[in-house]
Order: C-alpha cells, then sequence, then structure tokens
C-alpha cells in the first residue's frame, strides 16, 4: 500500500478511539454520557443550521472541520470539565502534547493543515474559530437544559461559572447568546438548578 494512504487510513482508525471519550454532559433525555465523537458530530450539525446567527460571515465547512477535529487530541489527553478549575491548569499542555503525537500520524501536509485549524480554534482569533467556539459552548447548554440541569447540580456549578464560560458565546453569535443561552442560565437560576454563589 501506498504510504500516503496508509498514514491516512491509520489516523482514520486511531481517531475511532474518540467514541470511547466520555464527556460529563449526559445525552438528552436522562441518557448516559455522551462520548466526544457524538458531541464533535452534534456541533458540526448545529454550526450549519445555526450559520445564519453567527456574528460575522464564516466559511461554514471551515466552522465545521474545526467543530469535527476539536476533540481529537481528548484521545491522548482526555477530556477535562469545562468547571474543572484544576485539570484546566493543565489542559493546554496536555493538549499541546496530544495534538503533536496524533497529527504525527498524518502525511506531514495534512498533519500542518490540521494542527492549523486546531490552533485557530483554541486561539478565538478568527470568525469561524468565534463561531465554532460558541458551538462548543451551546451544545452541551441545550443537552443539559434538556435533563433539567443535571450535570450543574451533580457538579454543584454556579451560575457565575456557566455565565463565565458563556460569555464566549458572545463572540461567535450574540443572537444566540441572548436568546438562548442567557435565557436558559436564568431558568436554571430561577428553578435552583444553578447556584447564585
Amino acid at each position: 500500500m501506498e504510504e500516503r494512504l496508509k498514514k491516512q487510513l491509520d489516523f482514520a482508525l486511531e481517531i475511532d478511539k474518540e467514541k470511547n471519550i466520555y464527556r460529563q454532559t449526559h445525552l438528552s433525555g436522562h441518557g448516559r454520557n455522551e462520548n466526544d465523537a457524538e458531541h464533535a458530530w452534534h456541533m458540526a450539525i448545529m454550526a450549519y443550521l445555526l450559520r445564519e446567527y453567527a456574528n460575522e460571515e464564516v466559511d461554514i465547512t471551515k466552522v465545521m472541520l474545526m467543530c469535527l477535529i476539536h476533540d481529537i487530541v481528548e484521545i491522548e489527553a482526555g477530556d477535562t470539565y469545562a468547571y474543572d478549575a484544576e485539570n484546566l491548569k493543565t489542559q493546554k499542555a496536555r493538549e499541546d502534547a496530544a495534538k503533536e503525537k496524533l497529527y504525527s500520524l498524518l502525511p506531514e501536509d495534512q498533519k500542518q493543515e490540521l494542527i492549523a485549524l486546531f490552533d485557530e480554534f483554541e486561539e478565538y482569533k478568527t470568525p469561524e474559530a468565534r463561531y465554532a467556539r460558541a458551538m462548543d459552548n451551546l451544545q452541551p447548554l441545550i443537552l443539559n437544559d434538556s435533563n433539567d440541569g443535571g450535570d450543574w447540580k451533580e457538579h454543584g456549578v454556579t451560575a457565575e461559572q456557566v455565565y463565565g464560560r458563556q460569555r464566549k458565546t458572545r463572540l461567535g453569535s450574540e443572537k444566540l447568546f441572548e436568546e438562548v443561552t442567557d435565557h436558559i442560565i436564568r431558568k436554571h437560576i430561577e428553578k435552583g438548578n444553578l447556584k447564585e454563589q
């Protein structure tokens, strides 16, 4: 088999392991914990469906690819819960090491392409990255809403913690923040599912 094709197939098989990385977020309807691959797929579809609400014009193909690849590093680095202050301190170092190891399975040109996309996503500097990150925030929010705030209650998450994360949603979509995020957070404060400090 040609070396380039072998590397591409090896990478394709390796990323299947993303299906075994479980997140703190549960599937809708009080289902099991979702895995990283399900999260990425859901984000990509949401990005396409909600693209009219992006603050800026975006290359939706690029956004969807960012959504699909952003958590591949967790095969090596593990999932870091959004409200786990201790593990957030080492997240970048763990993910940088994982990024190099995993993307090095690919031919060099594709390795560089996907690393550049991953880095762009992480840096929040382009319209595509800001919108993709908004999806990364919104997707678990709507799942948690569908589960009556169960994940927030289980981890004792406060409204300020959720607002802190979701403020970045505004960078990608002011409309989604105002009409979805803020509404959901206020609803769960009123229901007692999010502590107010």
